[in-house]
């Protein structure tokens, strides 16, 4: 029998546990048109840096240093960070405000620990050098300049099936603007 690990059942429950908050915005939201169109903006500014990540991201086969991971070593968090916030925004609800933060202090810390650690057991030298230049999280004004320059890739998008973001932004803004123009 395996020993439990917290670690490991929060790490699994990121997903449902967005997926839950998602579902309360919509419920707890009180949109208005300026503050979708506010959203809407800040949404589409995080998946702009997700889908750029993804384009760059070569899973368990090379160290990603190009694109946006010049800049940040976790940019596909970040994106996550700033389409939350866009969902913050358009809700006005204290309640979902708070709930953001605690689902991003709690599950982000350990997804980014968990990938760290995967990094430097498939790439040790590599990520050893590349996390002493890149920050972990908040981008850095001065980016990594890598040797050589990997391209944006369409193909890789959607091989990272990175498509699935922004379905699930316009079924969510979709239902916001219709709980807008319903109630």
């Amino acid at each position: 029998m395996s020993e439990f690990n917290l670690n490991n059942a929060i790490y699994r429950w990121r997903v449902r546990g967005g997926f839950i908050g998602i579902l309360l915005a919509i419920v707890l939201a009180k949109p208005d048109l300026t503050l979708i169109l506010i959203g809407i903006a800040i949404c589409l500014s995080g998946l702009f840096i997700r889908t750029w990540a993804s384009g760059h991201l070569r899973k368990e086969k090379e160290l990603t240093i190009h694109g946006p991971y010049k800049y940040t070593r976790n940019p596909l968090y970040l994106g996550n960070l700033i389409v939350g916030i866009s969902v913050v925004v358009c809700s006005r609800s204290m309640w979902i405000l708070a709930f953001f933060l605690a689902y991003f202090l709690l599950f982000y810390p350990i997804a980014i620990k968990n990938e760290k650690e995967r990094m430097k057991k498939l790439f040790p030298q590599e990520y050893e050098d590349y996390k002493k230049k890149v920050p972990l999280f908040f981008p850095s004004l001065k980016p990594l300049s890598p040797a050589q320059k990997n391209r944006f890739s369409w193909k890789l998008y959607k091989k990272n099936r990175e498509y699935r973001a922004l379905i699930g932004a316009v079924l969510f803004w979709t239902v916001i603007v219709g709980k807008m123009l319903l109630f």
